[in-house]
């Protein structure tokens, strides 16, 4: 079964809170970084430095939905089958687009070029539940050596294990 986005977003959107304006949070920041840019925060997963000229605060979940259609387009979630699909897409609205195309490839053992092609996505096709598997545990290891682990990891990893679980 192939991946739905009316299916995948309210999972990953509820793993996400409110407004979060945390200045030890590099999203939070218009720069990408720590006291970089402008603290503008993270509202729905939706980050000031993914869209840093977007008004967060008062970002609206409708609005939201509309942005996460960027990661679900940019994983191509309509041609991944789930549960692929869902967990790649909250990887990817938590970890960037980049990282969860690298640890799908990984996880599939298909070249890691970076971009979701026709052999990335006949790879996913014909993966069991040990891709997702290996996926997930790329995503832990991912986890913990990005800066900030001590602080946030516990929170990293109930959203991990929330997703492995079918979310919500």
């Amino acid at each position: 079964m192939k991946g739905s986005f009316e299916y995948a977003f309210p999972k990953v959107v509820s793993a996400e809170g409110g407004l979060s304006l945390d200045p030890n949070d590099s999203g939070n920041w218009t720069g990408g970084r720590q006291g970089v840019g402008e603290l503008r925060g993270t509202k729905y997963g939706i980050s000031a430095k993914a869209y840093p000229d977007e008004d967060i605060k008062n970002l609206t979940l409708d609005k939201a939905r509309i942005l996460y259609k960027d990661y679900w387009n940019a994983i191509h979630g309509d041609e991944l089958p789930d549960p692929l699909s869902h967990l790649v897409f909250d990887a990817a609205v938590n970890q960037g687009v980049s990282a969860a195309v690298h640890m799908l490839q990984t996880a599939l053992k298909v070249d890691v070029d970076g971009k979701i092609g026709k052999n990335t996505i006949a790879a996913a096709v014909a993966s069991d539940n040990h891709a997702c598997a290996r996926f997930m545990t790329l995503r832990a290891m991912r986890y913990m050596s990005t800066i900030n682990f001590e602080r946030y990891g516990t929170g990293w990893f109930n959203r991990l294990f929330l997703m492995a679980m079918g979310g919500r």
